[in-house]
């Protein structure tokens, strides 16, 4: 590859990733936010529209119930109208439905828009993976989908401040504060969601923050990536025979589930060790988790990167979720909770780097799109698992229940073929070229 060849990639590249994906990055972020912030609600909401402990985990993991029934269609209906504007559709309902969250009046309300609220968010996610196909290549797009992994704790980071300071601080028109929450957050995300129909471009051809000579590059390059694709379909139900499929989802089903127990949860935890706490103040102490997530989920990113076997990588992140969230139900001191809900959120998402990548050769060929996809829609209802278990045991219960659930997790992954198909498809796929 010549100078002038190696100069018009990065600087294509370069392009293409500061326009792009801080902005997915960010939709992302608010998506998180809006599915989670029913843990900051529950400070204010859960007493004054007298949900009890049942009722709000149930109310948490609701969401996924309507997320699982409606991510195929959702995605049918992608393909159909392009990622753009369906990505625009998917956060302009979800923000409406956001908004008339601060508007519910009973339980039943309540009900009817968290399961609303996973039907219009249903297929952001494959959504947003879609897009980034049209503008990367294979080997960029790791650093592009990185970003989805980190947005998670992000979110945490960002959206407990966000949340609590608007509880605490805004009452307008006798509302109170949870309700100027969600409906902040709703108006932000259909603003967003507006910004994304002008600001998102469809494809290469289409951009004119791109030079002619670097548009020409970057399709060029897709369509010769493409070109060098066997792309072979497999029936949805082929996928649900395969035993690595129910292996993969168990395993992520664990992780899932500790996850969104955390996130909806951590603010009613923090809360149960003072009773004095503002919820400003409880906000702060749920960033710490975060705080030390993130690090640590890229650094053991990087340090799985060198090996191609990934699966202590991934178990050994799972054991440290374990161990924290047993010993925050077994020690009683609230700075000894908060550390171990620190080691347990830095497990839970130190997992996901070396568990997609891990996912991303278990399957051949063959199997791979659809194994992938139902691995991820069996996986989410740990969404609804997660909050619905510590709301229906006490703390000590719960939290011993979702670390054995952790441990057993991984135990298939242990007697799972050991065979990494990733060299084997690379063979089979420049055969099938060259032939």
């Amino acid at each position: 590859m010549n100078e002038a060849t190696v100069s018009l990639e990065q600087r294509t590249i370069k392009k293409i990733m500061k326009r792009i994906l801080p902005f997915v990055l960010l939709m992302y972020i608010i998506a998180f936010i809006d599915r989670v912030n029913m843990g900051y609600a529950a400070l204010q909401m859960n007493a004054e529209l007298a949900l009890t402990a049942e009722v709000f985990g149930l109310l948490s993991g609701i969401f996924f119930v309507g997320y699982f029934f409606f991510e195929v269609p959702s995605n049918i209906l992608l393909e159909r109208f392009g990622a753009r504007i369906w990505i625009t559709r998917i956060m302009v309902t979800w923000g409406l439905v956001v908004i008339l969250t601060g508007f519910v009046q009973s339980a039943t309300h309540l009900y009817i828009v968290r399961f609303l609220l996973g039907v219009a968010e249903a297929g952001f996610f494959p959504g947003i993976i879609l897009y980034l196909t049209y503008w990367f290549r294979s080997k960029e797009r790791g650093r592009a989908y990185s970003l989805f992994l980190i947005s998670m704790p992000l979110a945490g980071l960002v959206g407990a401040p966000f949340s609590t300071l608007i509880m605490d601080n805004i009452s307008w028109f006798s509302l109170s504060g949870w309700r100027w929450m969600f409906i902040i957050a709703g108006i932000l995300t259909v603003a967003l969601g507006i910004v994304c129909l002008f600001y998102l471009t469809d494809r290469p051809k289409d951009a004119k923050w791109l030079t002619s000579e670097e548009r020409d590059w970057i399709e060029k390059e897709l369509e010769n990536e493409k070109m060098k694709q066997t792309v072979v379909k497999t029936s949805k139900l082929a996928a649900f025979k395969n035993s690595k499929t129910w292996i993969f989802a168990f395993t992520y089903f664990g992780v899932y589930t500790g996850v969104y127990a955390l996130s909806f949860w951590l603010p009613s935890i923090i809360d149960s060790f003072s009773g004095e706490l503002s919820n400003t103040t409880i906000g702060f102490i749920a960033m710490i988790p975060s705080l030390a997530a993130i690090p640590s989920m890229v650094i053991w990113g990087r340090l799985s990167d060198k090996k191609l076997d990934k699966k202590m990588y991934v178990i050994l992140p799972m054991i440290l979720a374990a161990v924290g969230f047993a010993g925050t139900g077994l020690l009683s001191s609230p700075v000894v909770a908060i550390v171990c809900i620190t080691l347990a959120s830095m497990g839970l998402y130190s997992f996901t780097g070396p568990f997609f990548a891990m996912l991303s050769y278990g399957f051949n060929e063959k199997e791979a799109a659809v194994g992938i996809a139902a691995v991820n829609t069996l996986a989410s209802l740990g969404g609804f698992f997660g909050p619905t278990i510590l709301g229906y045991f006490d703390l000590m219960g719960g939290m011993i229940f979702i670390g054995g659930l952790l441990i057993a997790a991984f135990l298939p992954l242990l007697v799972m073929n050991r065979k990494v198909q990733l060299n084997n498809q690379v063979d089979s796929t420049l055969e099938k070229v060259n032939a």
